[in-house]
């Protein structure tokens, strides 16, 4: 048996993609907790089998492969996916103390684990994604009934779901500043030879963006600066997902670099003149919060921004906002060309005041409050088991038909050692 208590995570992302909020948030968490982190299946022929491997600090990742063709926590996975983890978790000896869900796709695989209690984790607004699952709407609002504690993404989601379940905290996105400050990057490693190798020979200035190229980027607005300016080169760094890659814009001076590791992000950064989120500003697009501002600003980089909410609300001082609403394409452009054209004076304005606004947002911090609240949630489900004193049968077979958590006798051992000692995050 385990001496930390049991973190099992289902998420739509995989940890191999895009590193971003689950990796920050639960590779921190893992120095205090046992996170077992479930992927979405892969399609396999023959007997259903579930893959584990190690992760950094010591992270279990679980990865079904399953022979149902339907992708995701679809409906027809659901009774292999949850015949697999709970036989996993058997074979370990394992108790699941918290089930934390990045979809809502995934509620019917809670009552595998039997957890102490849900928490939800609402980075974005998933019903809102091109090709979303028509359940998903419904399940979300049974997962907002029943959770224990929900996480949002930014003050835009906060203000969407406070009033749908008492425990609702808005925990913005932060960012690793070490990972990006450029007197930290070292010339001549691996990541900086390769950024070299993929921009070096680009004529500035250069203008880049990096994450995912998806329905919420207004493309038109790349395609608008290159046009105007053909002396700018328009670094794109980022895995294609949900459009087809020759629907991208080709223009001699925009450049597509595909997905790339997260450690080499800072050497791309460090080479830009200016950072980029062109959003599309739609219904897609209405509740996110960019983790990639505060980590542009990390990068001592100036950024032109779309009018996203939480942009301007987080860090609307730091951030030139283009109005593209009411001004068009051409609002982006000449954004761009007041920051290249920014005196010494300003830049080193604009320098101090990203800098503030990045001191207040770490990843560390944000893990161990969210270490806090974990366990809170845990003695309120306590709590209320033991003033409720409900027969345990009962509690189950309404929480089987509901798909929600059974609530457990008391805190574990495991979770309260955890909260009295532990590593700082």
């Amino acid at each position: 048996m385990t001496s930390r208590p049991v973190l099992l995570v289902f998420s739509h992302l995989r940890w191999g993609f895009v590193y971003q909020r689950p990796q920050h948030l639960l590779s921190r968490l893992a120095r205090r907790w046992q996170v077992l982190f479930v992927e979405e299946p892969v399609l396999c022929e023959g007997p259903a089998w579930l893959d584990a491997q190690t992760r950094e600090n010591g992270i279990t990742l679980l990865v079904p492969h399953t022979p149902v063709s339907v992708p995701g926590f679809h409906d027809d996975q659901v009774a292999v996916l949850q015949s697999l983890v709970a036989g996993w978790l058997q074979k370990q000896r394992l108790e699941v103390d918290v089930t934390w869900l990045y979809t809502p796709m995934a509620l019917p695989l809670v009552q595998a684990a039997a957890p102490g209690c849900l928490v939800y984790d609402c980075m974005d607004e998933l019903s809102a994604f091109k090709d979303a699952p028509r359940q998903l709407r419904q399940r979300e609002s049974a997962l907002l009934k029943n959770a224990a504690l929900v996480l949002t993404g930014g003050p835009s989601l906060y203000e969407a779901k406070r009033d749908r379940n008492d425990n609702v905290v808005c925990l913005p996105s932060a960012v690793d500043a070490a990972h990006y400050a450029p007197a930290g990057l070292v010339a001549g490693s691996y990541h900086a030879l390769a950024a070299e190798q993929l921009q070096g020979a680009l004529p500035g200035p250069r203008l880049g963006y990096f994450g995912v190229v998806d329905e919420r980027l207004d493309l038109t607005l790349v395609t608008a600066a290159a046009d105007a300016h053909p002396e700018w080169s328009l670094v794109m760094a980022g895995p294609v997902v949900k459009i087809a890659p020759d629907s991208l814009p080709q223009r001699a001076n925009i450049h597509w670099l595909g997905m790339q590791p997260y450690a080499r992000l800072p050497h791309l950064l460090a080479g830009w003149d200016v950072s980029l989120m062109p959003f599309a500003l739609n219904e897609h697009t209405r509740f996110i919060s960019p983790t990639k501002t505060l980590e542009y600003m990390a990068g001592e980089k100036p950024v032109v921004s779309t009018a996203v909410r939480d942009v301007i609300s987080l860090y609307g001082e730091g951030v030139v906002v283009a109005d593209v609403v009411n001004n068009g394409a051409q609002a982006f452009v000449q954004a761009c060309e007041q920051l290249l054209a920014e005196s010494a004076t300003e830049r080193t304005s604009r320098a101090s005041t990203m800098s503030r606004l990045v001191s207040q947002y770490s990843w560390g911090r944000s893990a161990e409050r969210v270490h806090s609240l974990l366990m809170h949630a845990l003695e309120r489900a306590s709590a209320s088991m033991e003033s409720e004193q409900a027969d345990p049968l009962t509690l189950d077979a309404a929480a089987l038909r509901q798909t929600a958590p059974r609530a457990p006798a008391s805190v574990p051992a495991s979770a309260r050692a955890a909260a009295a000692g532990g590593a700082r995050a």
